[in-house]
């Protein structure tokens, strides 16, 4: 930062599920200025946001929105649950592909200071240990329901790590676990596991829920302010032209585990069914977050619990209270 200048933050995505926790989290801070772009999504009012509408697979839209930019935190992805993941795969790959590989270079050519790029953990085999950094082997196949979103979030990790190499710029590469809290999508078409069962448990109306799968596969979840504290370390103390690190709670949950909390957590009395033929992913994955540790200082805050607890108070605030509004 020169002088007194606030830096310039282009959060990409911003009305998203992560995009939005980082540009909210950020704009809390008094020496950066946040502004995030959009695509489909509508607006919101946030002091200290200010949203431009983009089109990131649109090299002008790019350029135009990175005039004066310092830092880009890219969280502008398509993204969507299981049942998409198992049955139309390729709605994560080319837009994926395109959008990232022209604000990458962008990002090399207008010489801004430092690119975050949200990717993800879908590279890792199964396994029960936590897993490293060093622990993808490119030699080894990824899971068939992950194989081409995996094999995307390696190709750009490493187009990252290609233009750390050529100039200024400062690459972060984020393979974040599952995220979940406020402003993740709750819908059953497209959530994840966790925002799925929380709708199905804060909406039964019949004192029943029925869960895909068997309950056996597990997740590391992660509440999204400790991403969003490690994106904050990453922009002040990033020091590398490159870095990649895993982001992760550390722990895997089984499916049956974190049913069992929400439902607790909710205070509600109901009944759990499993459904075998519904898409799932049975798999079993946990970070070792120790490099970003060592690294940046970082280290998770919020426990599956407390994640939990705030989830479904924020829930009850606005999902639930604008139903009823409605």
């Amino acid at each position: 930062m020169t002088g007194d200048r606030k830096r310039r933050v282009l959060v990409c995505g911003a009305t998203g599920f992560i995009g939005r926790n980082v540009a909210e989290a950020l704009a809390r801070r008094d020496d950066l200025e946040v502004h995030g772009t959009r695509f489909t999504s509508p607006p919101y009012q946030h002091p200290g946001v200010s949203l431009t509408r983009c089109d990131l697979r649109r090299p002008a839209d790019i350029e135009r929105v990175l005039a004066g930019v310092d830092v880009v935190v890219q969280a502008a992805a398509v993204t969507s649950g299981a049942r998409d993941i198992v049955s139309r795969p390729w709605i994560h790959v080319t837009d994926n592909a395109i959008m990232n590989s022209l604000l990458f270079r962008a990002a090399h050519e207008q010489r801004v200071a430092q690119l975050v790029f949200l990717s993800c953990s879908v590279m890792y085999p199964s396994r029960p240990e936590p897993l490293r950094e060093t622990d993808f082997d490119a030699s080894q196949p990824i899971l068939p329901s992950y194989f081409g979103v995996g094999w995307t979030k390696v190709y750009l990790e490493r187009m990252c790590e290609f233009y750390a190499r050529l100039g200024p710029t400062r690459y972060t590469v984020v393979r974040h676990s599952n995220v979940y809290g406020p402003h993740d999508k709750f819908d059953l078409e497209r959530s994840h596991v966790f925002g799925a069962t929380m709708t199905k448990v804060l909406t039964a109306a019949d004192g029943r829920i029925t869960v895909w799968g068997d309950g056996r596969e597990a997740r590391d979840l992660l509440y999204v302010s400790d991403l969003v504290d490690y994106v904050s370390l990453a922009i002040d103390r990033q020091t590398a032209p490159f870095e990649l690190h895993n982001v992760g709670l550390g722990r895997a949950v089984s499916v049956d585990e974190l049913v069992q909390k929400i439902v607790a957590h909710s205070g509600r009395r109901l009944a759990v069914d499993y459904d075998a033929e519904r898409p799932t992913l049975p798999t079993s994955l946990c970070l070792d977050s120790a490099l970003a540790r060592r690294t940046f200082g970082w280290a998770p805050a919020v426990s599956l619990d407390e994640g939990i607890r705030r989830t479904i108070a924020w829930y009850r605030q606005t999902q639930l209270s604008a139903a009823t509004v409605g």
